[in-house]
C-alpha cells in the first residue's frame, strides 16, 4: 500500500491524465470474442455542428454508466461512437461562412467546390464535439468512430435506397410536402415542430353562383391561401349543409366558381363545420382533392412570396399578403367576423420559421408496409421501451404514419442515387453513374440534384456502423445491439426509422431495449434555451466542479422517462460527496502500512462491525445490480451514495478507529483488511457513475494489478450475508443516534460523560446491548451501560428515549450542572421578557397596527407566538429544575 495520495481532492489534477491513460492502454476497445457475451450500445450521433449541452451530458452519462457496468460484469462491451453530417445545419454554416468571407453564394462556386468547402469545414470544426464529449469520461471505443457520410455509411445508404426502390417502397411523386421557405428545402413530418400560436379565425363569405346575394361562410386561419381554393367541403351528416351539396359558390375577389362537396373529413363542431379546400397548400386538403379529382392550384413561390395566381399580390410576402387581402375582403364586405384563437402552427426544427405545405415533385418512402412489422415488434415486446408507457406513443405514431418525404434540396448530404436520361426520360437507380441509358443508349445522363434526408442515413446507424451491407464479423457478433438510450423528444425522428429499417434489412430489431430519458430543465423546471438564457454549459461545470460531480448530479434522483432539474446546490452536494470519498480513502490508506493479513485469518477474527459492513456492501452490490438491470440508474446511484457516506464513512470508519490505534495486533490487522476490502468493492460499485475519482484512488492500492475500469463487478455472495450482525449493529446504531439526539436536545457537550440505563422489552435486545457497550463508550461517551428489567426503580431524574425493543434512560445528574443550567435559563427568561415587552408594545400601538403594512404586522404577531411558546418552555424547565 502507499500513502502518497494528495491531501486535497482536485479533479483538475487527474481527470485528463486518467482519460489519456485509458485511451493509451485501449481500455475501451472491444473485440470479437466468442468466449464472452457481447453488449453493444451505439451512441446517438451528435451533429458535427453541435456544441455539448446538458442534454448530451445526461444522455451520454446514462450510456457510459451502462457500458462500464457491463464491461465490469464480464461482457465484451462495445460503445460505438460517431457523429452526424446534419445536412441542413452544416450547409447553413458553410453558406454563412462563404457569404461572410467571400461575399459569394454556393451557386457562385458550384456544387463540387461547395462540397470541398463543406468537407474542409467538417475537418476543421466537426471534431469539436467529439473532444468535448471525451471530457465527460465517455468510455467509447474511439478506434471504431464513425461518421454518417464516411465511405461505409455511404455504401449502406445507397444499398438501402436501391433495395427499397426495387421493392417499390421508394417512389417519386407530386405530393404535398412540408416546405421551409427560409432553408429552401423539404422537411419530413417529424422535422416539423408544432407550436400553439395566437392567431385568428377569419369567417369569409362565399357568394352562391345562382344567387350572389346569399353566401356560404367558411372559417380559415390562412386567408392568403384563398387564391388556391378549388372547393368547399361539408360533412355528409351535417344537416345544415345537406341540401347545399352540389351548388357552386364564387371565391371572393378571385371570381373562380367552385363546388360544394360532401366529404367525411370536416369536423362538424369546428368553425362553421365546413372547410375551404386548397389541395396545393394543406395535406388534408390534398387527400380530399385526390378523392374528388379536384384541380391543384398553387398560389405561392418557394421563398414564401405570392405568385401570379394571386393577382396584384404577386411577389408579396405571404404574411403581408394576409394583412392586405383581409383588409380588401373587409372593405368589400366579404368578412362576416374575426375571432381570436390559438392554433397549432408547424415550424422548421432548424430555423424555427413557419413551414408552408406545398405540392412538389419529391422522393417518398411508402411507409405502411414498413410500419406493420415495426408495430408488431412493439406490441409483441421484441422491442421493449423503458418505461413501457412509450410503447403506446411509438405504436400510435406508426399506425398514423404518412409516407416519408426523403429528398432535400441541399448539396451537403447523401446524393440520391437516381440518374435521368435527358433524351428519353428513363430513370435509373443504381450505385454508380451509368455510362449509357439502359433504354436508349444515350450518354446524356444527369444525376438527381437532391440529397437524402439526414434521418435516412442515421436510420441505418445500428448496423451500418458494424459493417453492413457486408457480412462482417463485427456485424455477426455485436448486432443486434442491446440498448438504445435517447430522449423522449427523438422517438419519432430516429427510433422509428432505425426499427423499420433494421427489420426490413436484417429481419431483427436493431436493439432489445429503448431506454427513454427526459430533458434536463433548469432549477425552476423550465426547458433550457438560448431565448431564456437559462442554459448551463457542461464544460464550464466540469472546469469548476469536475466531470464526476456533474455525472453524479445528473444520475441522482433521475427516473426513466422523466425530466430532471439542474440545481447548483445538488451539484455542490455531489462535489462534497466526492470530497468525502477522497478524504475517507486517504484516511484508510494512511492507516494501512505493510502487507495485509490473509483472508482466512481475517475471517476468523471478524468483529460484529466487520460482518455488518461486509454484509451491507454485499447487499448494496445486489441491490445496485437489480436497479441497473431495470434501468433504474437513479436508484442505483442513491444506493451507493448512502452506503459510502452513511455506512462506510460515518459509521464503520468511526467505529474501527480505536482498533487502528490499539495494541491488539490481530484486531488491528483485521480492521485494516476489512477497510481495504470494502473500499475496493465500493470503488467498483461507484466507478460507472464517477469513473475518474474511483480510478485515481484505485491507483494508490498497490496490490491491484490492473485498471479499475477493467475490474470485476462485485457479485452477491451468500457467505458474506451476516443477517444477525446487521440486526445487532442496526440496534446499536439506533441506540447511539438516540443517545446523541437526547444530549443535543439538552445542549449537553459531546465530551461530557454519562451513564445509560437500558430497559429491553425484547429478549434479543439484551444481547445487542451487551455487545454494544464498547460502541456506546466510544461513539456516545457512555461510561456505563446498565440493563434493568423494572424501569420503576430508575427514578424520575432522567431523560428518556425509545428505540425498537428498548427504552433508554440517561440520568440528568450526568448531563446537567443544575446550578449552571438554572443560571442559563434565568438569563434566557430575562431575554425573552424583553422581546415580549417590545413585540406587545408594538402590537398594542394603534398607530403601528393601522399604518404598518399588513405583512409587517403579521410578522410581529408571529414573533409574539414564537416568544410566548419559548417562554412557556423555559418557565416549565426552570420550575422542574428548582423542584429537584
Amino acid at each position: 500500500m502507499t500513502t502518497n495520495i494528495p491531501s486535497k481532492y482536485n479533479p483538475k489534477e487527474f481527470e485528463d491524465k486518467i482519460y489519456n491513460i485509458w485511451i493509451k492502454e485501449n481500455c475501451f476497445k472491444a473485440e470479437v470474442n466468442p468466449e464472452k457475451k457481447p453488449f453493444t450500445i451505439v451512441m446517438p450521433p451528435p451533429n458535427i455542428t453541435g456544441q455539448l449541452h446538458m442534454g448530451h451530458a445526461l444522455d451520454q452519462t446514462l450510456q457510459d454508466v451502462l457500458i462500464r457496468w457491463k464491461r465490469m460484469e464480464g461482457f465484451e462491451a462495445l460503445w460505438l461512437p460517431g457523429s452526424d453530417h446534419a445536412s441542413i445545419a452544416t450547409e447553413v454554416k458553410v453558406v454563412e461562412r462563404l457569404k461572410k468571407e467571400e461575399g459569394k453564394t454556393k451557386e457562385d462556386i458550384g456544387r463540387e467546390e461547395f462540397l470541398n468547402r463543406a468537407w474542409k469545414w467538417k475537418e476543421e470544426y466537426g471534431g469539436r464535439i467529439v473532444e468535448q464529449v471525451k471530457k465527460l469520461g465517455n468510455s467509447c471505443d474511439w478506434s471504431r468512430e464513425r461518421f454518417t457520410m464516411d465511405d461505409g455509411c455511404n455504401e449502406a445508404v445507397k444499398e438501402f435506397f436501391i433495395k427499397l426502390y426495387d421493392k417499390k417502397l421508394i417512389y417519386r411523386g407530386n405530393r404535398i410536402i412540408n416546405w421551409c421557405p427560409d432553408c429552401h428545402t423539404t422537411l419530413s413530418d417529424a422535422e416539423v415542430e408544432h407550436e400553439d400560436t395566437p392567431g385568428k379565425y377569419y369567417y369569409v363569405k362565399y357568394p352562391y353562383v345562382d344567387n350572389p346575394d346569399e353566401y356560404f361562410v367558411v372559417a380559415t386561419t390562412r386567408p392568403e391561401t384563398i387564391f388556391g381554393d378549388v372547393a368547399i367541403a361539408a360533412h355528409p351528416d351535417d344537416e345544415r349543409y345537406k341540401d347545399l351539396i352540389g351548388r357552386k359558390v364564387i371565391v371572393p375577389l378571385v371570381g373562380r366558381e367552385i363546388p360544394i362537396i360532401a366529404d367525411e373529413y370536416p369536423d362538424i363542431s369546428k368553425g362553421t363545420g365546413a372547410l375551404k379546400i386548397t389541395p396545393s397548400h394543406d395535406p388534408n386538403d390534398f387527400e380530399i382533392g385526390l378523392r374528388h379529382n379536384l384541380e391543384q392550384i398553387s398560389c405561392m413561390n418557394e421563398d414564401g412570396t405570392m405568385n401570379d395566381v394571386s393577382g396584384k399580390y404577386d411577389g408579396m410576402d405571404r404574411f403581408e399578403c394576409r394583412k392586405a387581402f383581409v383588409k380588401e375582403l373587409e372593405e368589400n364586405e366579404f368578412i362576416l367576423k374575426i375571432e381570436d384563437t390559438d392554433h397549432n402552427v408547424g415550424t422548421c426544427y432548424r430555423c424555427h420559421n413557419i413551414i408552408e405545405p406545398r405540392i412538389s415533385d419529391q422522393w417518398f418512402v411508402d411507409m405502411k408496409p414498413l410500419a406493420e412489422p415495426a408495430i408488431k415488434a412493439g406490441l409483441e415486446k421484441t422491442l421493449e421501451f423503458v418505461p413501457e408507457r412509450f410503447t403506446k406513443i411509438y405504436t400510435h405514431w406508426l399506425e398514423n404514419i404518412r409516407d416519408w418525404c426523403i429528398s432535400r434540396q441541399l448539396w451537403w448530404g447523401h446524393r440520391i442515387p437516381a440518374y435521368y436520361c435527358q433524351d428519353c426520360g428513363e430513370v435509373m437507380v443504381q450505385k454508380d453513374a451509368p455510362d449509357k441509358c439502359s433504354k436508349c443508349n444515350s450518354s446524356n445522363i444527369k444525376q438527381d440534384e437532391d440529397v437524402l434526408d439526414t434521418w435516412f442515413s442515421s436510420g441505418l446507424w445500428p448496423f451500418s456502423t458494424l459493417g453492413w451491407p457486408n457480412e462482417t464479423e463485427d456485424l455477426k457478433y455485436f448486432y443486434p445491439t442491446d440498448v438504445l438510450v435517447t430522449g423522449y423528444d427523438i422517438i419519432f425522428f430516429w427510433v422509428v426509422r432505425m426499427v423499420f429499417s433494421a427489420l426490413e434489412i436484417t429481419e431483427e430489431v436493431p436493439f432489445k431495449h429503448v431506454f427513454i430519458h427526459g430533458l434536463v430543465r433548469d432549477a425552476e423546471g423550465r426547458k433550457m434555451s438560448k431565448s431564456l438564457g437559462n442554459g448551463v454549459d457542461p464544460l464550464e461545470v466540469i472546469e469548476q466542479y469536475g466531470a464526476d460531480a456533474l455525472r453524479f448530479m445528473l444520475m441522482t434522483g433521475i427516473s426513466p422517462g422523466n425530466d430532471t432539474r439542474f440545481k447548483m446546490e445538488k451539484l455542490e452536494s455531489c462535489r462534497n460527496f466526492a470530497n468525502k470519498l477522497w478524504n475517507a480513502s486517504r484516511f484508510v490508506l494512511m492507516n494501512i502500512e505493510g502487507d495485509l493479513i490473509d483472508e482466512k485469518t481475517a475471517k476468523e477474527n471478524y468483529k460484529i462491525e466487520d460482518k455488518w459492513i461486509i454484509s451491507r456492501a454485499n447487499k448494496t452490490a445486489k441491490e445496485m445490480t437489480d436497479n441497473l438491470d431495470k434501468f433504474e440508474l437513479g436508484l442505483a446511484a442513491q444506493r451507493v451514495y448512502d452506503f459510502i457516506w452513511n455506512e462506510y464513512c460515518d459509521w464503520y470508519i468511526e467505529i474501527v478507529k480505536p482498533r487502528l490505534y490499539g495494541e491488539d495486533g490481530i484486531d488491528k490487522d483485521t480492521a485494516r483488511f476489512v477497510l481495504i476490502k470494502v473500499l475496493k468493492d465500493m470503488l467498483k460499485l461507484l466507478h460507472p457513475f464517477m469513473p475518474f475519482i474511483t480510478e485515481e484512488i484505485w491507483s494508490y492500492l498497490l496490490d491491484t494489478n490492473s485498471r479499475l475500469v477493467k475490474a470485476n463487478w462485485p457479485l452477491y455472495n451468500d457467505e458474506e450475508n451476516f443477517e444477525e450482525a446487521e440486526i445487532n449493529m442496526e440496534f446499536i446504531m439506533d441506540a447511539i443516534r438516540s443517545i446523541r439526539n437526547t444530549r443535543a436536545e439538552m445542549n449537553v457537550a459531546p465530551s461530557r460523560k454519562a451513564r445509560a440505563i437500558f430497559v429491553p422489552s425484547k429478549a434479543e435486545c439484551r444481547n445487542y446491548i451487551e455487545t454494544g457497550a464498547s460502541y456506546f463508550a466510544t461513539l456516545a461517551n457512555i461510561v456505563e451501560a446498565k440493563i434493568v428489567d423494572d424501569k420503576s426503580k430508575i427514578g424520575e431524574d432522567t431523560a428518556s428515549s425509545v428505540i425498537d425493543g428498548t427504552e433508554i434512560y440517561l440520568p440528568l445528574s450526568d448531563l446537567i450542572d443544575f446550578e449552571k443550567e438554572i443560571e442559563r435559563l434565568e438569563k434566557e427568561k430575562s431575554k425573552l421578557e424583553g422581546e415580549l415587552k417590545r413585540v406587545r408594545g408594538k402590537l398594542n400601538n394603534e398607530k403601528f397596527t393601522s399604518k404598518a403594512p399588513e405583512k409587517v404586522v403579521n410578522e410581529e404577531k408571529e414573533k409574539l407566538e414564537k416568544y410566548e411558546s419559548m417562554m412557556e418552555k423555559v418557565v416549565e424547565r426552570l420550575e422542574s429544575l428548582k423542584n429537584k
